[in-house]
């Protein structure tokens, strides 16, 4: 069973979604947890996923999305990304940024995320709010997909 559950800005920092950045990123605590919404899910009652959002500079900032490496292809990811997104269209995001390691820029461009600027550590990536679709069908092109109508 997969779950989720939202921690509000100015709660304490949850354990278990230190305990996910911890092994993902090799990071603790930061000045940026009292200020962001941090969402953990859990697979099979193991924190498994994390990640955070925050407003900053007219925009949100979606940050530390990771997920556990034994949990990785489960679709966990893409569910702590569609979490992030959705809190950031029913706060009427005009635009969602972030910043992630080169090779994970194809995962976001996924969801319609685009190279804002780049470097060889980080690239940042941008999306115009109203771009915002959750819509997991719309792009799905698998003809057995058990969705399709």
């Amino acid at each position: 069973m997969v779950e989720g559950k939202w921690f509000a800005p100015g709660t304490p920092v949850s354990p278990e979604m230190l305990s996910v950045r911890r092994a993902v990123f090799g990071r603790e605590e930061d000045a940026l947890d009292a200020e962001s919404w941090n969402a953990v899910i859990w697979a099979d009652g193991v924190p498994a996923a994390c990640g955070r959002i925050w407003w900053k500079e007219d925009a949100f900032w979606l940050g530390d999305i990771g997920v556990l490496q034994e949990y990785r292809g489960r679709g966990l990811g893409d569910l702590a990304l569609r979490l992030l997104l959705f809190k950031a269209q029913s706060h009427a995001a005009r635009e969602v940024r972030l910043r992630c390691a080169p090779e994970t820029e194809g995962f976001f461009s996924r969801l319609g995320f685009r190279p804002a600027s780049g470097g060889s550590d980080a690239v940042e990536m941008a999306m115009a709010g109203s771009d915002i679709d959750l819509d997991t069908c719309r792009n799905c092109h698998r003809e057995d997909c058990p969705s399709r109508h």
